[in-house]
C-alpha cells in the first residue's frame, strides 16, 4: 500500500480510473496511450490495470481529427464548433492484450505494412525514399506518411513522383509527402538532389534505398557505367556518402537497404579471391541481365553491413532486407519473359 500511495494510484476507486497528474490520449491510428505530467513521460499501459486499449469505431459524425504544430493530435467538433485533445471515442474503447509473440516469429509473410506500423506515430520524422512513385517504394510511403511522417519520393520523373503523392494525399488529406527528382543513373542528378535536400534545413531519420531495375539490356550511364550496377548499388552508395553528415546529426536514424535473396546466386570476385571490378561493370559482350541484377544485389549486401560497422556508434544502423520472392511491381516490365514469370507466380507470392 505504500507503494501505491507514493505512486498517488491509492485515491481511486475504479482499476479504469486514472491517477492524479495523468491524462488518457490517442494516436492518429486509434490506439491509447497515457501521459504522466508530473514526471513527463508517456506509456502505453494504463498506470493501474496494465492494459492496453484501442478505440472503437470511426468518429462521431461532425468530428475530424488534426494535428497541431507539436505533432499533437486533436479533434475538431464542426457542429458545436470546438476543439479537445480528448478522443471522443475513449468512452467506447476495448482491451487489447494479445499473446506476446517469439520477437523472432512477431512478423510473417502475411504481415502489412499498416499491421508492422501500427499504433506508432512517426510525427517529427523525416524520410527519403527512393523510386516511391511506384511498387514497394510507393507502399512504404504511403505508410509512413500515414502514421505522421515527413516522407520525400526521389523519382526519376518528376511529374510520377508529383502523381503519387497525390494519391496519397488523397487518402488523408493532412499527408506531408512531396516528390523532388532523382535519377539514379546520373552521379550529377544525385549530388544536386543531396543539395536541395540539405537546402531544406531538415533533419534525416529514414533513408530507404529501393529504387532498383531489374531486366534492362545493356547500356552505359553517362558517367560510363552498366546501369544496373549503377541505378541499384553505386547511385545509393553515392547518395548515403552525400547525405551521411545529415543522418548522424539526426540521430538515432536509419538506412535500409532494399536487397534481395538473389544476391546469393552470384560472385564478385576473380579465380584468385580478389574483388573482380570488370564484373561490376561489364562489357556489352559479358553482360547478363540477371547476372548484373544478382550482383548489384550482393553489392547492397556488403555495402549496408559495412555501412553499419561504421555509423551505428553514431547513432546510425543500416539494415538490408529482402522483400519478397518475385513481388509483382513493375520491376519486371523490362522483357515479355519476365513478366509471364512474375504473373504465374502472382498467387503465391506477398502483395504489394
Amino acid at each position: 500500500m505504500a507503494a501505491l500511495k507514493y505512486a498517488g494510484l491509492e485515491d481511486t476507486d475504479s482499476e479504469e480510473e486514472l491517477p492524479p497528474g495523468w491524462e488518457e490520449r490517442t494516436t492518429k491510428d486509434g490506439w491509447v496511450y497515457y501521459a504522466n505530467h508530473l514526471e513527463e513521460k508517456t506509456q502505453w499501459e494504463h498506470p493501474k490495470s496494465g492494459k492496453r486499449k484501442r478505440v472503437a469505431g470511426d468518429l462521431p459524425y461532425g468530428w475530424e481529427q488534426e494535428t497541431d504544430e507539436n505533432g499533437q493530435v486533436y479533434f475538431v467538433d464542426h457542429i458545436n464548433k470546438r476543439t479537445t485533445y480528448l478522443d471522443p471515442r475513449l468512452a467506447f474503447t476495448v482491451e487489447d492484450n494479445p499473446v506476446k509473440p517469439n520477437p523472432r516469429q512477431k512478423y510473417d509473410g502475411n504481415s502489412t505494412a499498416m499491421e508492422i506500423l501500427q499504433g506508432r506515430d512517426l510525427s517529427g520524422k523525416v524520410a527519403i525514399i527512393t523510386g516511391a512513385n511506384s511498387g514497394i517504394g510507393f507502399e512504404t510511403a504511403k505508410s509512413l506518411a500515414l502514421h505522421g511522417a515527413h516522407v520525400i519520393l526521389a523519382c526519376r520523373r518528376l511529374s510520377r513522383g508529383s502523381d503519387a503523392v497525390q494519391r496519397i494525399i488523397g487518402e488523408w488529406h493532412k499527408a506531408k509527402v512531396e516528390a523532388m527528382t532523382l535519377d539514379l543513373a546520373s552521379l550529377q542528378s544525385v549530388q544536386h538532389f543531396a543539395e536541395a535536400f540539405k537546402s531544406k534545413n531538415l533533419p534525416l531519420h529514414i533513408l530507404i534505398c529501393n529504387a532498383a531495375v531489374f531486366g534492362v539490356p545493356w547500356c552505359l550511364t553517362e558517367d560510363g557505367l552498366e546501369s544496373t550496377f549503377q541505378v541499384n548499388h553505386l547511385g545509393h552508395f553515392y547518395l548515403v556518402q552525400l547525405l551521411e553528415e545529415v543522418l548522424c546529426q539526426s540521430s538515432p536514424a536509419r538506412v535500409v537497404v532494399v536487397s534481395s535473396e538473389s544476391h546469393r546466386f552470384t560472385e564478385i570476385k576473380d579465380s584468385s579471391g580478389k574483388l573482380d571490378f570488370r564484373l561490376l561493370s561489364p562489357p556489352k559482350e559479358e553482360y547478363w541481365a540477371m547476372l548484373a541484377y544478382n550482383r548489384s544485389k550482393l553489392c547492397n549486401i556488403l555495402f549496408s553491413s559495412e555501412l553499419n560497422r561504421r555509423l551505428s556508434p553514431h547513432g546510425v544502423t543500416s539494415n538490408a532486407v529482402h522483400p519478397g520472392n518475385m513481388i509483382y511491381s513493375s520491376i519486371h516490365r523490362n522483357w515479355w519473359v519476365y513478366t509471364l514469370l512474375f504473373t504465374l507466380a502472382r498467387p503465391f507470392t506477398k502483395s504489394m
